[in-house]
């Protein structure tokens, strides 16, 4: 086995490390970083009942919510695990192809992919299967909370406990770190999708408005908060919509402090996520996590305050991780290319 590993990091250096997001796809490259950094949706077009990937990326998410009745955007994952399994082996072979500058895959290559923690062995097999049909000759798995705490600069490889929080678009992962393992992990099934729904059923329940997810995400970036501004207003934002009760569109405005109340339910959930893992950390390890605190990574840690309510809701210190949407895929990539941490891979 150890002969084999080694070989396998000495290979050519073609080997790549994929992060298969929900909301956003990243492809690392041995030696040359992170080359590729797009939505993971796929338009799919049907002429004659015969469906072909007309767009995937950056153009497919262009046509989300806009597509006339031939066309169809959709988003093969959701909550982290492959939902539509043909079209994202379309999408993972279109990422590989891109990176390869257009040209197919001669040469035999890993692929290293991370799955969030709490995925079955089904789920796993899923994702194994889309990339070795994509044409990776090994396909090894990393657990996403792993990825990004390695993404991070943790200490993961020393007996230290840490504690990584990745809010990312299906799932945020929650897991307590040491020694290259996982000593304590749960996975909350709400991200920045769940996020983007609580916007889109507050603005209907209080304004009557109906807006799409595009719209809704746009607004949680833009003007995201975890609580109420300090003058219990904030900014004030403009909402175009369909109006529900005369059926044409129309223009709101609501406060960043109605952002917040919006937002409050998904939050909350996080915060009952991390509270559930550092009940169920072994004493040691807690002591540890007083001193290292918890980081954040993954798009959900761009909301702003989020990292203050977590810090009173917990009474720990809590950090952004220094770029925290690249987090997952710097660290699946850093684990295939370093061999001190070698024993975070999995063959699924």
């Amino acid at each position: 086995m150890a002969s084999f590993l080694s070989r396998f990091f000495k290979l050519g250096s073609q080997n790549m490390a994929i992060d298969l997001g929900t909301a956003n796809t990243l492809v690392y490259v041995q030696d040359r970083g992170i080359v590729l950094n797009e939505p993971s949706v796929v338009a799919i077009e049907t002429i004659n009942g015969v469906k072909r990937v007309k767009a995937v990326g950056d153009d497919a998410k262009m046509m989300m919510g806009k597509t006339p009745d031939s066309i169809e955007a959709i988003r093969p994952l959701r909550d982290g695990v492959i939902a539509d399994i043909e079209v994202a082996e379309e999408m993972i072979k279109h990422f590989i192809r891109k990176v390869h500058g257009g040209r197919s895959v001669f040469r035999r290559q890993e692929i290293v992919i991370c799955v969030p923690s709490g995925s079955t062995s089904v789920e796993r097999r899923a994702i194994r299967d889309a990339a070795s049909n994509a044409g990776a000759s090994e396909v090894f798995l990393i657990l996403e909370p792993m990825a990004a705490a390695i993404g991070a600069d943790m200490p993961v490889t020393e007996p230290i406990g840490s504690m990584v929080v990745d809010i990312g678009g299906g799932t945020t992962e929650v897991a307590v770190l040491s020694l290259r393992g996982l000593a304590y992990t749960t996975s909350v099934r709400v991200g920045g999708d769940k996020m983007d729904e609580a916007i889109v059923s507050y603005v209907r329940r209080h304004h009557n408005l109906l807006i799409g997810e595009a719209t809704a995400e746009r607004i949680k970036k833009d003007y995201g908060v975890a609580t109420t501004p300090l003058d219990g207003i904030g900014e004030t934002i403009h909402i175009k919509g369909r109006d529900l009760v005369n059926g044409v569109p129309k223009e709101i405005t609501i406060t960043q402090a109605n952002l917040a109340e919006a937002l409050n339910e998904p939050i909350s959930a996080i915060v009952e996520g991390v509270r559930i893992a550092l009940e169920n950390t072994a004493p040691e390890l807690a002591a540890d996590i007083v001193d290292q605190g918890i980081v954040l990574t993954g798009g959900g840690a761009l909301i702003k305050g989020l990292d203050e309510f977590l810090r009173e809701e917990t009474g720990l210190p809590v950090s952004v991780a220094e770029d925290p949407l690249s987090c997952v895929a710097l660290g699946t990539g850093r684990a295939m290319e370093e061999p001190m941490y070698r024993g975070v891979l999995m063959t699924a």
